[in-house]
């Protein structure tokens, strides 16, 4: 009996021996970060590879057709203009001498269309008067011929009088055209931005092929969009309509609603590795884009598509083949899932959790696989 007890004691002893080295070295807990299972909004988005910018609606840089010096320019850097005023002019003294003598032609042929034409009409009177008195026998035949060939001359002089003054009316938009060539209109009602030569300098026009600085570039800021590039494997997803997000660094925190009004029909290439298509996004609100500045960069998120109220997880729970690690009573199981619209942040879950389960976001640390025993790590470590 007493060797019994002592044996018993023994096996008790040992058992408690192993019992306690299991304990003392047993895995120890992964310290994971868990996420539980809810329902949000999940958008399929798109955003531009480069940094867009602020565009005007319209913007034009003026030059003028001919070079002279500045003779007058009315308007300075930041101006307000209306739509035909005159912006610049340079000089034209000499167009301004010619144009007199051309309109001093103009008078003279004016007036000899007076006296040719009275002449004429006097003429075709006498002939008519000539034919009256032959019928009557009174006069020969061969002084009224006289007098018709007269009167068609005097018809024709007069005629070539009215065609002096076709010919001193044309010299004169001549002239005027030739004036207007020196002068810069505004195209359109809007802001001077940048005005190249001072009063009094030479201006001289683009010659072809060789770009230089406009005269005067005019922007009309009562109309603004963004002008973003695009991945060209996502051009076949973009539509005219589809909502859009835009972001300024220049403003940060603030988010602006778009829509997107154009796609570029052709491809541009910045670098080989770097093909984007040119995207126009308008403001919603155009009273929200008014105080801009037309060259700002600005981001865009395209929404493809958005589930409000959906099953939802973060995308970087995700592993590949749509896995996910599910935490239950401090250990983790695998589950593959079927899912729906996803973005950077987060992806729909169509089919294999239920809201409330928890899963690990802390993927890339040691140890994180099926089977592993963890706890969650206390928020915000």
């Amino acid at each position: 009996m007493k060797t019994f007890r002592r044996l018993l004691l023994a096996v008790l002893v040992m058992a408690l021996l192993a019992a306690g080295g299991w304990w003392f070295t047993r895995p120890k807990p992964i310290p994971v970060v868990l996420h539980e299972v809810a329902r949000g909004t999940v958008e399929a988005t798109l955003a531009n590879t480069r940094a867009g910018e602020i565009e005007a609606c319209q913007r034009t840089r003026l030059a003028t057709i001919v070079g002279g010096r500045i003779d007058y320019l009315g308007v300075r850097e930041g101006d307000r203009v209306a739509a035909g005023q005159v912006l610049m002019r340079l000089w034209h003294g000499d167009l301004d001498a010619r144009l007199a003598v051309n309109r001093a032609q103009l008078a003279t042929a004016t007036r000899r269309v007076q006296e040719a034409c009275a002449v004429a009409d006097n003429a075709e009177r006498e002939a008519a008067r000539q034919a009256a008195l032959v019928k009557r026998g009174f006069v020969s035949t061969r002084a009224e011929e006289r007098a018709r060939t007269e009167a068609r001359a005097r018809r024709a002089a007069c005629n070539t009088a009215h065609a002096d003054v076709a010919t001193a009316e044309a010299q004169v938009a001549a002239t005027t055209t030739e004036r207007q060539r020196l002068v810069l209109l505004a195209p359109f009602a809007g802001t001077v931005a940048k005005i190249t030569g001072e009063l009094g300098e030479i201006s001289t026009p683009s010659p072809p092929g060789v770009p230089t600085p406009p005269a005067i570039d005019l922007i009309d800021d009562s109309c603004l969009y963004v002008k973003a590039p695009m991945d060209e494997i996502d051009a076949p997803r973009i539509q005219p309509g589809q909502p859009v997000r835009i972001t300024l660094e220049a403003l940060p925190g603030r988010v602006f609603e778009g829509r997107v009004k154009r796609i570029a029909p052709y491809i541009t290439a910045v670098e080989k590795q770097a093909r984007t298509v040119e995207v126009d996004i308008d403001f919603v609100r155009s009273e929200e884009a008014r105080g801009l500045l037309v060259g700002y960069s600005a981001d865009v998120e395209i929404i493809l598509a958005s589930r409000p109220d959906t099953l939802r997880i973060p995308t970087a729970a995700l592993r590949e083949g749509g896995r996910v690690l599910v935490e239950r009573d401090g250990t983790l199981a695998e589950r593959t899932l079927r899912s729906g619209v996803s973005n950077w942040e987060y992806t729909e879950v169509l089919e294999g959790l239920a809201a409330g389960e928890r899963i690990v976001t802390s993927l890339e640390r040691e140890g994180v696989a099926a089977g592993a025993r963890v706890v969650a790590e206390p928020a915000g470590r």
